[in-house]
């Protein structure tokens, strides 16, 4: 996306955070791309079988975002994290509601440089990390947003810097130390269930 293109978005977010409908209808042609490259990373790390689909997923986070009328925009790179946490949390119930009945046996390896790999079932690699990230953020919710921006979201670190409203230095300190937190609570798990 172009810098003047990021700054339509941002107006656009703006005027709609404004309550002017109108700037949704314009919004939406120029953020759909984005929102369907977000939406593919995520499938990609899903089972090949899955039955949501790519599309399914842009448009039932569409519909999210259309519903969440009081958030107050900040800019481009804020309402691609939001959105992001969207897609997460659409696929996230969906894993759940498939396994409501079976918690996996094995051990469980997340990578968060490569994406969810190793695990046959992918949807429980899902799980087993959104529970890591909910007890992250119930010791430190910036380090938990800054995992959730830069590897749900795809963020950079200055542009989660600029939604979190701290220094990339600072970023980069939480990714480092929320990534080997996590890695060990992920390796814990996948013991503990042997």
């Amino acid at each position: 996306m172009t810098e003047a293109s990021s700054e339509n978005v941002t107006g656009l977010l703006l005027a709609w955070s404004d309550g002017d409908q109108a700037a949704l209808e314009k919004l939406i042609p120029l953020v759909y791309a984005e929102l369907h490259r977000l939406a593919k990373r995520y499938m990609r790390r899903e089972n090949p079988g899955h039955t949501l689909q790519t599309s399914a997923l842009v448009n039932e986070a569409y519909i999210r975002l259309i519903e969440a009328h009081r958030v107050r925009w900040q800019n481009r790179s804020h309402f691609f994290a939001v959105s992001a946490q969207l897609m997460r949390r659409i696929l996230v119930d969906f894993a759940r509601a498939r396994q409501s009945l079976k918690r996996g046996g094995s051990a469980r390896q997340v990578s968060l440089d490569d994406g969810l790999v190793v695990s046959p079932e992918r949807g429980a690699d899902l799980l087993a990390l959104d529970e890591a990230l909910e007890r992250l953020s119930a010791l430190n919710a910036r380090q938990s947003q800054v995992v959730e921006l830069r590897y749900f979201g795809g963020l950079n670190e200055e542009e989660v810097a600029e939604v979190l409203k701290v220094s990339s230095r600072t970023v980069r300190h939480d990714w480092s130390l929320a990534r080997a937190w996590l890695y060990r609570e992920l390796s814990l798990e996948g013991g503990d269930d042997s």
